[in-house]
């Protein structure tokens, strides 16, 4: 039986729901970011005990199908940007049709009606968050970035981040050194 949960997204995100099926006694089999298999069939008592114990978590139970799609969209995304060693190199519509199995123009409407912003929008969001991660580690150059996360150039990059922060790249940057000298010397 499957189980979806929304705002699984790291491990120990993965962790905690592991824990929570344990103590209901229940098995899981795949234990994914939003998405939990277990073996047996869960009783309408453990379904509203996990619900109820998730959410004082900061995860939520999902049952309606819309919901369910969404954040299958959304796992999809966060799995590719952020715990792929590589972007795809495909279109990102293709990526996400072909791994839901739904095609692109339903998956982009219902999620635009639901979230209110679009896929690429999303993806967008979520690139920039990688690329802020990036610049900390501080090992790539601005055009290594962009390459590692298809971008046509570091120009690009450098503009789309800066229209979704407000800031340049190597401000950014700069600010995360000068933060860092702070409070180093506190």
């Amino acid at each position: 039986m499957k189980l979806y949960i929304k705002y699984m997204v790291s491990l120990r995100c993965k962790m905690m729901v592991m824990k929570e099926l344990k103590n209901l006694g229940l098995h899981s089999v795949v234990v994914d970011l939003g998405v939990v298999e277990i073996l047996e069939d869960i009783t309408s008592q453990q379904h509203e005990t996990l619900k109820s114990n998730l959410l004082k978590s900061g995860l939520e139970l999902l049952d309606n199908k819309r919901s369910i799609l969404i954040e299958k969209i959304k796992s999809v995304i966060v799995e590719m940007i952020h715990y792929s060693e590589e972007v795809p190199k495909v279109n990102y519509s293709d990526y996400i049709s072909d791994k839901l199995g739904y095609d692109y123009t339903y998956l982009a409407n219902t999620f635009s009606e639901v979230k209110g912003v679009t896929i690429q929008q999303f993806i967008i969001m979520h690139k920039i968050e990688k690329v802020k991660e990036l610049l900390l580690y501080d090992e790539l150059t601005l055009s290594e970035i962009s390459y590692k996360m298809h971008y046509s150039s570091a120009a690009h990059l450098s503009n789309q981040f800066k229209k979704v922060t407000g800031l340049t790249p190597s401000f950014y940057k700069k600010l995360k050194k000068k933060r860092d000298g702070n409070l180093e010397n506190l």
